[in-house]
């Protein structure tokens, strides 16, 4: 279980949050359009082609990440041990995102 929950939070870390938006920007570029009723839609539109394309692609699928990312706490939890507090840390993260979208989406 705690790797599952350490799998959901090392993936919505590396998709979703702005502190490793560094690790997307060569990949991704966001785009911004103005409706003709003056709403704003961003779109993503992902950069370059080949290998760089492939990444971006790969860098904006949370399903496709989230593959990855199980197969590497899986493997580093089984050859390297001393990763266990790694992993917990980050599944205590991903519990407690859960819990915080919960109160927020209940409180208003």
């Amino acid at each position: 279980m705690i790797l599952c929950f350490a799998s959901f939070r090392l993936t919505r870390l590396i998709v979703f949050d702005t502190i490793t938006g560094f690790l997307r920007k060569p990949f991704h570029e966001i785009v911004e359009e103005k409706n003709e009723d003056g709403t704003v839609e961003t779109y993503l539109h992902i950069k370059g082609e080949g290998l760089k394309f492939w990444i971006g692609e790969l860098l904006s699928c949370y399903w496709c990440v989230g593959v990855w990312s199980s197969l590497f706490l899986v493997i580093t939890y089984h050859y390297f041990p001393i990763t266990g507090s790694l992993i917990l840390v980050l599944a205590i993260a991903g519990v407690a995102a859960i819990i915080e979208t919960i109160v927020a989406k209940y409180s208003d």
